[in-house]
């Protein structure tokens, strides 16, 4: 069983300011990732307390949390500094690929997201951008690793080359590596700033 927590970093919607969009897309997108119970989305202003609820995520034994919002360059996008306090070890790769994905599927800006990934404790933890559009994305390429990702975490061994594969990899109807497949339109991009 693996149990998910969605964190939405906003200020204006944790004031009430708007309605928070990219939450439940990425409530759902974790359910179809293959997580078993996803709590969420909080929703939460920036700054110290996103250090805050992953503290309590990983306290509270999650094996993923993933943050929309917050990534961006403005002054008050704080969310990778205040996740890299809480991480023990960091996964570039996870970052790359989001960033290289989202600019392969049309988003050129998707380059200036500073979101990063990393294990804290036995809590896999990712940001993503604070769009809909960001998140759909982003879980595309989290989707391919998530499952496998905690069972490494949890002390799981890799795959041998020489056993039969069974992920989504294995089927012949994959779509290459080098053309992602954008799930929205890139208006749905556009940062929601904080």
């Amino acid at each position: 069983m693996i149990r998910a927590l969605a964190i939405t970093v906003s200020n204006r919607a944790a004031a009430g300011v708007y309605e928070d969009r990219s939450g439940p897309v990425l409530v759902e997108s974790l359910r179809q990732a293959g997580c078993d119970v996803v709590d969420g989305p909080l929703v939460i202003p920036d700054g110290e307390a996103v250090e805050q609820v992953l503290r309590d995520s990983v306290t509270a034994g999650y094996d993923v949390a993933v943050t929309t919002g917050g990534t961006g360059l403005t002054p008050t996008d704080q969310t990778p500094e205040m996740t890299r306090r809480v991480i023990d070890r960091e996964i570039p790769g996870i970052a790359e690929e989001l960033r290289r994905f989202g600019a392969a599927a049309g988003v050129p800006s998707a380059i200036l997201s500073r979101g990063i990934a990393g294990i804290a404790s036995r809590t896999l933890i990712v940001n993503l951008p604070g769009s809909t559009g960001g998140v759909r994305d982003g879980m595309n390429v989290l989707r391919q690793i998530l499952v496998h990702a905690v069972d490494q975490i949890r002390g799981g061994d890799h795959p041998r080359s020489d056993q039969p594969r069974t992920d989504e990899h294995a089927h012949s109807d994959h779509q290459p590596h080098d053309t992602p497949v954008s799930t929205v339109d890139n208006a749905d991009h556009s940062p929601e700033i904080a």
